[in-house]
């Protein structure tokens, strides 16, 4: 919510993704029929207002059954000193001139608004709990996390080894310049013997109005030359990532990898080297799984897939990374023929039939170059 016109409007209104950890696996508030639960939001600092509407509710007298009681499921995700009424929101509304984004600036960007016809104004600034207001704010930014992070929980403020990345929109209201919050991401330093930190990267969210815009791409690389300019800093990782994630990863290492002298055409068709991981990971703190991917996915740029030899070798080479886990398990089988019975062998074997090994690992392949591509696609267009 921006102005108080935006109350009423439809189109600033995003539905969550997930609701199970608030009403269970079922997703489902037993009881009421036309149950509307609504959280508006304003747009820099969150200040919330919460209701709730329904048309009708079941009676525990006539119905012999009891209502979930929805209000306190939702006040044990949201901090306490909401609004429930519109006046008392409308008010906080009129004071947001006042806020300012947390932190240090660490990066400006624009991006072209096709609806508005201009160029709209983002910020990337890095914040802890030392800023003033910081953890009011942080709690209300995190209720956003159950909304749309399947596996989300909040995480422990207190504990100093938490960076806090944040991305915020500005814009003009009556000749002032206000700041809207856009999304975050939280990262961990993990310690590493004997005098290094591996940051990871924990919870990462761009709010639904801004999806599709870049603003993930921006967040990411503007977090990985953060710690690229820190010399004890030994690599950058992420917990448990998601697909799109991982997609996402994929296509800031690639922009950033892509200048370095380990890198050239030349060199990427004589196979991966020691020489990438050691200029990735002293360069840019990409780890060496990671560094593998870029490889794969610049050595497919640098391929001519029509050539049958190149086509040929670079499948084998994708493959033989792939082939790791299932001569894996053909270790783990050498190892069972020693210690198994034969029945008990038997019933191991039925479970690792070799077609169906090569079927598998054609079809990683093939998944792995459509993604692949789609990388070179979206940098094609950067």
């Amino acid at each position: 919510v921006r102005f108080p016109e935006d109350l009423e409007d439809d189109n600033t209104t995003f539905n969550p993704e997930y609701s199970h950890q608030v009403f269970g696996d079922d997703e489902v508030a037993f009881g009421y029929k036309g149950l509307k639960i609504l959280l508006y939001y304003i747009a820099g600092n969150l200040s919330t207002l919460f209701r709730i509407g329904y048309t009708s509710k079941v009676n525990e007298k006539f119905d012999c059954v009891e209502a979930d009681d929805v209000e306190s499921k939702i006040r044990e995700i949201i901090p306490p000193g909401f609004c429930t009424n519109a006046d008392d929101f409308v008010s906080l509304l009129e004071k947001e001139v006042n806020f300012k984004p947390f932190g240090m600036l660490l990066h400006t960007y624009s991006v072209h608004n096709e609806e508005a016809g201009e160029d709209i104004t983002y910020q990337i600034y890095k914040a802890d709990m030392t800023c003033p207001g910081f953890r009011e704010y942080h709690e209300r930014l995190q209720t956003f996390l159950m909304w749309f992070i399947e596996t989300a929980s909040f995480i422990d403020v207190d504990d100093e080894r938490w960076n806090y990345f944040l991305v915020f929109e500005k814009y003009n209201k009556d000749g002032a310049t206000l700041f809207a919050t856009v999304g975050y991401m939280t990262v961990y330093n993990y310690y590493v013997y004997p005098d290094k930190t591996r940051p990871r990267v924990s919870q990462m969210l761009i709010l639904p109005p801004f999806q599709g815009e870049g603003h993930g791409a921006q967040l990411l690389e503007t977090v990985h030359r953060y710690y690229m300019s820190s010399p004890t800093v030994l690599d950058i990782t992420a917990e448990d990532p998601s697909e799109n994630y991982v997609k996402l990863r994929d296509f800031v290492l690639v922009k950033l990898c892509q200048d370095l002298l380990c890198f050239t055409p030349g060199k990427l068709m004589q196979g991966f080297s020691q020489e990438m991981v050691m200029e990735a990971q002293q360069k840019l703190k990409i780890n060496k799984q990671h560094t593998r991917r870029v490889y794969e996915i610049l050595r497919l740029r640098a391929t001519d897939m029509g050539d049958a030899e190149q086509s040929r070798s670079y499948r084998l080479d994708v493959k033989r990374r792939l082939i790791g886990p299932y001569k894996k398990k053909q270790r783990e089988l050498a190892k069972m023929r020693r210690c198994l019975r034969p029945e008990e062998l038997t019933n191991q074997l039925n479970q690792i039939d070799l077609n169906m090994q090569h079927e598998q690992l054609e079809e990683s392949f093939q998944q792995l170059v459509s993604d692949y591509r789609r990388v070179l696609e979206r940098l094609a267009q950067a």
